[in-house]
């Protein structure tokens, strides 16, 4: 958890959190009625695919691992991939697909998102890249990354001076 206040939110990182590599959304609290988002010019902001682009990841650390947490409802284990990259950067990456549209189907409310999503944590240098675990179990993704045991102080041992 980083030690410096939001200024956006109650958000848990931050954008001078070392640890961190997100992207700081700034339409994610925009209005749901798609007439006020933004115009692009690529059409008007997705926000369905923003929404599920920011797919939400605890980070904790206990004695022996850093533990990610990542809920990713509706997603299998096949559309997700970990990777650790060069520099100790973890990336966890995927897609869900959105539901097949039926010309006969009338839509009265879409809540779901589909969209691809990417999450990448840069891991502090005690972290064991080459032995990450990862499960998915009830639509939560659980990554672990061992720790390496500290390094114990070098024992100082007195010297006596003769002469």
């Amino acid at each position: 958890m980083s030690l410096i206040p939001s200024f956006f939110g109650n958000r848990r990182s931050s954008v001078c959190d070392p640890f961190s590599l997100d992207v700081w959304d700034p339409f994610q609290s925009f209005p749901l009625n798609t007439a006020s988002l933004p115009l692009t010019p690529f059409g008007r902001w997705d926000r369905e695919t923003s929404a599920f682009a920011n797919a939400r990841v605890d980070w904790k650390e206990t004695p022996e691992a850093h533990v990610f947490k990542a809920d990713l409802p509706g997603v299998n284990k096949e559309e997700v991939k970990v990777e650790v990259e060069e520099g100790r950067i973890l990336q966890i990456s995927g897609q869900r697909s959105k539901e097949k549209e039926e010309k006969t189907d009338i839509w009265h409310r879409v809540e779901r998102s589909g969209g691809s999503f990417v999450r990448r944590f840069r891991l502090p240098e005690n972290a064991q890249v080459d032995q990450v675990k990862a499960s998915m179990e009830n639509g939560i993704l659980t990554v672990t990354v061992p720790k390496e045991e500290a390094k114990k102080k070098p024992e100082v041992k007195a010297i006596e001076i003769s002469g």
